[in-house]
């Protein structure tokens, strides 16, 4: 869920996954979370963007500081 730039109060700055039941989005849950700071009043980062490399790891960019997170299993 990509952040906001022009609210009072942020909301998004996280990584969410989507949960299906017969083809249909029934729920969400946070994935990566951790880019708002200081009682959710500044972030230190800005995930936009998703997609998996061919190694099966998640890819995100961050457009607050130029840098794509790699995320894989251990």
């Amino acid at each position: 869920m990509r952040g906001s730039w022009n609210r009072s109060k942020p909301s998004g700055y996280s990584v969410v996954r989507m949960h299906f039941e017969n083809g249909k989005p029934v729920r969400f849950e946070d994935f990566l979370t951790g880019f708002l700071v200081d009682n959710n009043r500044s972030h230190i980062g800005r995930p936009v963007g998703v997609a998996v490399h061919a190694d099966g790891s998640l890819l995100v960019s961050d457009d607050t500081n130029g840098v794509i997170y790699r995320i894989s299993r251990q």
